[in-house]
C-alpha cells in the first residue's frame, strides 16, 4: 500500500513499490474474498502446518468448484 506523503522519505517508499505487482493486488484480494465468502473465513487448526494445509485445501476446493462451473 502506498504511503501518504508527509515527508520527503515517503516519496522514496512509494518509488520502491513495483507498479505491476501492486496493480495485481486487486486480483488477489478478489479471489481471497470469494474463497472466504464461499468456504468460510475461520481456520480451525491450531498449528501453523495444519493451518497452511487447511488453507491450501480450501484453495483446491475453490478451484475445483470454478472448473466444474465452466
Amino acid at each position: 500500500i502506498k504511503h501518504r506523503i508527509f515527508a520527503p522519505y515517503d516519496h522514496a517508499h512509494n518509488a520502491r513499490i513495483d507498479e505491476q505487482r501492486y496493480n495485481q493486488r486487486s486480483m488477489t484480494e478478489t479471489v481471497n474474498s470469494a474463497v472466504k465468502r464461499s468456504l468460510g473465513f475461520a481456520v480451525r487448526a491450531r498449528t501453523w502446518f495444519r493451518e497452511f494445509r487447511e488453507i491450501a485445501l480450501m484453495c483446491v476446493v475453490y478451484n475445483i468448484k470454478r472448473a466444474v462451473k465452466q
